[in-house]
């Protein structure tokens, strides 16, 4: 899931267009971005075929997350089509985000 953003144009908002991004804005010293890390993983795991997750550290790569208006993490951004149609900021339950996954998917 850890990316690395020198291909993010080719790789994710290329991908969008045939699978579904998510893309996880974090950092190493945030909490809630720890807690939620596992719980991505295991979505990641179980809808690997409809959905594909991504990381992306904003403290080593600080233009891609400026891209998007990111001002807090963990933000998650759903890329489908190139285009964002979906954000959610903070954590939340594995159940939460499953929800709000299906909803866009």
């Amino acid at each position: 899931m850890n990316y690395d953003v020198a291909d993010f144009e080719t790789d994710v908002i290329n991908l969008s267009y045939t699978t579904p991004v998510i893309v996880d804005f974090w950092a190493e010293w945030c909490g809630p971005c720890k807690e939620i890390a596992p719980v991505l993983s295991e979505i990641n795991n179980e809808m690997d075929d409809k959905i594909k997750i991504v990381k992306i550290n904003i403290d080593e790569n600080p233009n891609i997350p400026n891209q998007y208006g990111v001002q807090s993490i963990p933000t998650l951004v759903i890329l489908k089509k190139g285009e964002i149609v979906a954000t959610k900021v903070g954590n939340c339950l594995k159940s939460e985000l499953i929800s709000w996954i299906k909803t866009v998917i």
